[in-house]
């Protein structure tokens, strides 16, 4: 049995690995040294990609016989002309097999998305440090940073055989972004400096994004967790028509454009929709319309709002391994419904899933490692760079209740919540002591890091302090059982904490915060919900405070969704102020705060700065929300959130560590389609 002793162990050498400076260079060497020799903790590794072009080509069992039927082209003629090339991790694989996973209901869709997610136009390398070709196979972006050209896959198919083009392109510029009714509020990430660039087809297999300014961050944009970037699979499948292209042969029949708005509505209705808008909404979902033309190794069979959620391969996906094999090796991928994180997980140590590593509850690490045998499976710890698990979000722009929009407005009082909250205690009980208290800062060795001494700043546990703060900004009166009061009528202060069970035990983590903070005065009532209700009272902003991850903002540019209000369609911080970012104030509540200000102008200045400055401008930006703590950080950097990774024994081309950040699209940038059944 895996005591308390070895996971207490296991934590001692996880610290060295994610805060080196911590300790000797010869006390990391052996810490880290014991925690490799444990098998959880590996390097950081994946297939490459190849300039050369192999000169015959092979496909799956499957795809051969429909071949033979006349029912599909040669796997020559599917494939474009000059195929990404991947050079599989150990060895070439073999076809076939279904890979079985879990997820939890129709709100599950990231799981899913992040397999297909080479389906963007560019990726990084499996160390999530380098941007390499995806869709697109090379670019160039001018000298003065105002023009980024594409160059796309001559040949290239979708998965019903239709040419992917630069018409695909315009398409979705003209056709889907540039529409009011689709999109009314134009997207920051279009307009660098709040002037609206232009998608431009140059030919048949180029297109240009050109910009009045220059535009140095869109090719990292067009790489992340982005609007832009995010690709087919995960921005139009949650109701956001970005992505940069789309199967316009497919989707014009649903647009008033081509036919016309009674045509388009009558239509509708007969689909039990309420209008063209609500049934385009569901044509382009491709987690919900199987018939949907899409670019990932896997497309949708079995929607996702039925009990199996089920994929099969891609026959036109456009990557190959080093021997011309066709790729994805796996057939299929079928995702069946649990009723929940503990069924997930109770079914990954049973050996039920091939591969598991969303909804894994790192607090069973113990059981999960005693059960490797009896479930044949190994287990990988892999580390994030980003600064919270568990960060509870203040909402800026709240105003249903003027007394609670007072004080969540108020620095003082954000300050002295983060100074009740006692994250060692956190980090012990739901981290099992992996984890790092302290700010929402990125990792140190991420080079927009403010600074180590960032880390504890306002992020300490003292409940002293806390209470006499909150005493001088005038909430010294208290109830008979010790809770302060409003200064508007008497009644107790309480603060609403809405927090939902999906990647983390979020509400208990949420319930022991409230438990800390009875030191200090402050009543939290938690509100446990569905993601889907989550979701809806942010972009209502009826939320107080909503516990989330900051994953993705080791790389704020990137995905700032969790650290600043800049996506309305996700603003954990304050939708209203978010519409007021994006639309350049022509919509939304304007911050009032001068700090909030400071960092949101510049945010918007680093678009047109190179990687040094970015960098320089990203640590400002962080001191700014540090300081502020508009963000009410805990622990992170571990492998709490996708990092507790299940993976039968009977897989091959699977890496010992992977990249656990959001824009890798974990574990989309380990390529799942170079994985194999090796029996």
């Amino acid at each position: 049995m895996t005591t308390r002793r070895q996971i207490l162990g296991y934590a001692s050498a996880l610290a060295s690995v994610v805060a080196p400076a911590a300790r000797t260079s010869a006390q990391n060497v052996t810490q880290t040294s014991n925690f490799h020799a444990s098998g959880l903790v590996g390097m950081l590794e994946g297939p490459t990609q190849v300039d050369t072009i192999p000169t015959a080509f092979n496909e799956a069992p499957m795809l051969a016989e429909l071949v033979r039927q006349g029912k599909l082209p040669p796997v020559q003629q599917r494939l474009p002309s000059e195929p990404l090339v991947l050079k599989p991790l150990q060895s070439i694989g073999r076809y076939g097999g279904t890979w079985r996973r879990g997820f939890v209901g129709p709100s599950d869709g990231e799981n899913g998305n992040r397999l297909n997610s080479s389906d963007k136009l560019l990726f990084w390398d499996p160390t999530g440090s380098k941007i390499v070709p995806s869709v697109a196979k090379h670019w160039e972006m001018s000298r003065d940073g105002k023009t980024t050209t594409l160059f796309l896959r001559k040949g290239m198919k979708w998965r019903d055989g239709a040419p992917f083009t630069a018409d695909d392109f315009v398409f979705w510029y003209e056709d889907l972004y540039s529409n009011k009714d689709i999109v009314p509020t134009p997207i920051a990430e279009m307009s660098p400096a709040g002037k609206p660039g232009r998608l431009v087809k140059i030919d048949d297999s180029t297109v240009q994004f050109q910009f009045d300014v220059p535009y140095f961050l869109l090719i990292d944009r067009l790489t992340g967790d982005t609007l832009m970037g995010g690709g087919q699979s995960l921005r139009q499948s949650i109701g956001q028509s970005y992505g940069g292209y789309s199967p316009g042969h497919y989707l014009k029949q649903f647009l008033p454009k081509y036919s016309s708005e009674t045509e388009v509505n009558r239509r509708a209705r007969e689909s039990g929709y309420e209008n063209w808008g609500r049934l385009l909404a569901f044509k382009k979902d491709w987690q919900l319309n199987p018939e949907l033309p899409t670019l990932g190794p896997w497309h949708t069979v079995h929607p996702i709002n039925t009990s199996v959620w089920s994929m099969d391969r891609n026959p036109y996906y456009w990557a190959v391994d080093t021997e011309g094999n066709q790729l994805p090796y796996i057939d299929n991928v079928v995702m069946t419904l649990a009723g929940g994180m503990e069924v997930v997980n109770l079914r990954a140590m049973a050996g039920e899933y091939d591969m598991q590593e969303r909804h894994i509850d790192l607090q069973k690490l113990p059981l999960i490692l005693d059960n490797r045998e009896r479930g044949n499976y190994d287990v990988h710890l892999d580390l994030a760079y980003h600064g919270a698990d568990t960060v509870l979000q203040t909402n800026l722009s709240y105003v249903a209740d003027t007394e609670v929009a007072k004080w969540l407005q108020t620095a003082d009082f954000r300050r002295a919540l983060s100074l009740g909250i006692d994250r060692d205690q956190l980090n012990e009980t739901f981290w099992l002591g992996l984890g790092t208290p302290g700010s929402a800062a990125p990792a140190d060795m991420m080079p927009e890091s403010p600074g180590p001494e960032w880390r504890t700043k306002w992020s300490t546990f003292d409940p002293d302090r806390a209470n006499k703060m909150l005493d001088a900004l005038g909430l010294a009166k208290k109830d008979r059982d010790g809770y302060r009061l409003r200064t508007d009528n008497g009644e107790r202060l309480v603060i609403q904490i809405q927090a939902m069970n999906a990647l983390l035990d979020w509400p208990k983590h949420a319930e022991m915060v409230a438990q800390q903070w009875r030191k200090i005065g402050i009543y939290a009532d938690v509100k446990q919900m569905e993601r889907g209700l989550y979701m809806e009272r942010i972009a209502a902003n009826q939320d107080q405070i909503n516990i989330f991850t900051n994953g993705g903002s080791e790389q704020m540019f990137l995905d700032p969704l969790h650290c600043l209000p800049v996506d309305p369609t996700e603003a954990h911080l304050g939708v209203e102020i978010a519409k007021w970012y994006a639309s350049n104030g022509q919509r939304g509540m304007e911050p009032t705060d001068p700090e909030l200000k400071r960092a949101l102008e510049l945010f918007r200045s680093a678009s047109g700065q190179q990687t040094a400055e970015r960098n320089k401008t990203a640590q400002e930006i962080w001191k700014i929300l540090i300081e502020q703590q508009y963000s009410i950080a805990t622990v992170g950097q571990s492998p709490a959130q996708f990092g507790v990774r299940l993976v039968s024994r009977k897989l091959g081309n699977i890496p010992s560590r992977t990249c656990i950040a959001q824009h890798c699209r974990t574990p989309g940038v380990s390529h799942p389609e170079t994985w194999y059944f090796k029996v």
